[in-house]
């Protein structure tokens, strides 16, 4: 199994110009904890997450520490700090410094790289740019595919059943704006994500049961999230 087998692929990103708070709100409203950063020609250009954010609250505190330590750290440092605690937009306060992985990448490396490197989603690139994004949730969700199936090696036809439903959601005027991932084992078709209504996710269902070589078809969605904003 494979990032591809199991990646989202409608994936809930932001614009460098994304205001500080709009990124709050996609976090909020998406039931997330960080969202790539894509540049206008498909390039990544870095991750804002819930850690960015709450560096961003602590940066005030930090201002009023040992001077004699702050000498040490250096002008740039100071002046990086400033920008993340006070800047307006995603690409101030976004980690530049992004782990990635290919589509190729086996889902075993990319569990590895986010208990490592202590992150719970990782971007999936195909040349330079955003394909889809693998999260820990991915990762589980792929494990049950596997173990439900009578026998949890994914083929190829798999992996076409799966290119398929994701064609047909995708093209679709009523599909979920909220992310929604497909595993596919055996022929058995399991579909994860928010829906806005029970209605939305009997169109899934049904999208999936009409790709040929699908045996069956699990949902496992739920309601978004309510939220008051004012």
């Amino acid at each position: 199994m494979r990032a591809r087998d199991i990646m989202t692929t409608s994936v809930v990103s932001a614009k460098p110009e994304t205001t500080v708070s709009e990124v709050a709100r996609l976090l909020l409203e998406r039931n997330i904890s960080a969202v790539p950063v894509i540049e206008s020609n498909g390039r990544l250009a870095g991750m804002v997450s819930e850690g960015d954010f709450l560096r961003r609250a602590e940066g005030g505190s930090h201002r009023h520490g040992s001077w004699w330590l702050r000498l040490f750290s250096g002008s740039g440092e100071n002046a990086a700090d400033y920008v993340k605690s006070h800047g307006r937009s995603a690409a101030d306060v976004m980690t530049r410094d992004v782990v990635t992985i290919t589509e190729d990448t086996p889902a075993g490396e990319a569990a590895h790289l986010l208990e490592t490197k202590r992150i719970k989603r990782v971007p999936v690139l195909r040349d330079g740019k955003v394909v889809g994004i693998v999260s820990r949730a991915d990762l589980l969700r792929g494990l049950a595919a596997r173990r439900d199936a009578p026998a949890p090696i994914a083929s190829v036809e798999d992996d076409v059943i799966r290119q398929r439903i994701l064609e047909e959601i995708r093209a679709s005027d009523w599909a979920p704006a909220y992310g929604v991932n497909v595993t596919v084992a055996e022929g058995n078709v399991q579909i994860w994500g928010i829906v806005d209504s029970p209605e939305q996710g009997e169109a899934l269902r049904v999208a999936a049961e009409n790709v040929p070589g699908v045996k069956g078809v699990q949902l496992n969605v739920s309601a978004i999230p309510a939220f008051g904003w004012e």
